[in-house]
């Protein structure tokens, strides 16, 4: 029986080695894309904001070796009670009912445990609410099913980001269904602050790169922010549930050098030498975007208040008022008294 027992334990220590050498080679292997999902890869995105850097060091240094650690320890004791306490092994069963010493142990270490995690946690959260002065304010405005942005402080009022249609987006060699015709355009090494609103449904704004992630919900104002350390182009989508197209809301936000965003602010507020170019672009965008009719404008309201897609609404024709009817007939007569 021990050397049955130590053929079953060598026997799970391999299983256990080969299993976390395939899941360390599949990850040395998968080369990962910045700002996008990678095919085939099991990790997490690579980060390029401080917060999105204390995550992935929340979850690889802190949490993957614990739940690894107690998944072996119950491995390791499931076999070990079917090896040793099965009725062959063990035809005379025990008569205790409890051990108070284990009991004390399974108690106290797991709140040990938690709270040694706890201590990453709350420090990650304060990171996530403790924003730096912010240098850039945008607005995001979820619409079924689109973005909106809006800087307030550029005075660049509010555009619609699209999902870039299939041939476009094969065309440019840019990621279908993540592409969008107007991307969120920022500054690098600078804390932008995210105002994120919904206008009908409940959205939510996430971007995996940036480790952020907020909700949009209507009547209500929430906000995050991220500092961009590299530029490049990167991708995000709602992570709500708000209807038939929710898959076909990505996020675009192109982080670029502190001159090209000025220009950028500039054509696009309408005081740079580009500004006239800029709007026929967009107009041309904002045509090729829309494949499928726009959504009725809802009834007078708190949600009807929101920025209507301009591409999709198109022009009305005023209609004749109708005449006014008058009474073509003579009030009737009183009758004669007799």
């Amino acid at each position: 029986m021990k050397s049955r027992f130590q053929g079953m334990r060598a026997l799970t220590a391999g299983a256990v080695a080969g299993a976390m050498s395939a899941f360390w080679g599949a990850t040395a292997l998968a080369n990962d894309l910045m700002g996008q999902p990678t095919p085939g890869a099991i990790d997490l995105q690579p980060g390029v904001t401080p917060l999105r850097h204390d995550a992935i060091f929340f979850h690889n240094a802190i949490l993957l070796p614990i739940i690894t650690a107690i998944t072996l320890f119950v491995l390791g004791l499931l076999v070990w009670v079917i090896v040793k306490y099965n009725k062959r092994a063990n035809p005379v069963p025990a008569r205790w009912s409890h051990n108070t010493a284990i009991e004390v142990t399974w108690t106290l270490v797991p709140v040990l445990i938690l709270v040694f995690i706890a201590i990453f946690s709350f420090k990650l959260l304060f990171a996530y609410h403790d924003m730096p002065k912010p240098d850039l304010t945008v607005k995001a405005t979820g619409y079924q099913w689109y973005w909106g942005y809006e800087y307030p402080d550029q005075e660049v009022s509010e555009f619609v980001s699209n999902m870039l249609p299939e041939d476009q987006a094969r065309a440019n060699n840019v990621p279908f269904r993540l592409a969008t015709t107007e991307p969120m355009v920022v500054p690098v090494n600078k804390t932008v602050r995210v105002l994120v609103t919904g206008a009908d449904v409940i959205h939510a704004f996430a971007v995996p790169s940036f480790g952020v992630i907020v909700d949009a919900i209507p009547g209500r104002v929430n906000e995050t922010w991220f500092k961009a350390e590299r530029v490049g182009t990167y991708y995000g989508n709602c992570r709500e549930l708000c209807g038939v197209d929710h898959a076909f809301m990505p996020i675009e936000v192109r982080v670029v050098s502190q001159a090209e965003f000025d220009a950028w602010v500039a054509r696009k507020s309408g005081k740079g030498p580009d500004a006239t170019k800029t709007a026929l672009d967009n107009a041309g965008d904002a045509g090729a975007m829309n494949t499928e009719p726009a959504p009725a404008a809802p009834a007078a309201g708190p949600a009807a208040t929101g920025t209507i897609n301009p591409a999709a609404a198109a022009p009305r024709t005023p209609q004749p008022a109708a005449p006014a009817t008058t009474n073509a007939q003579p009030a009737p007569t009183a009758p004669a008294a007799k």
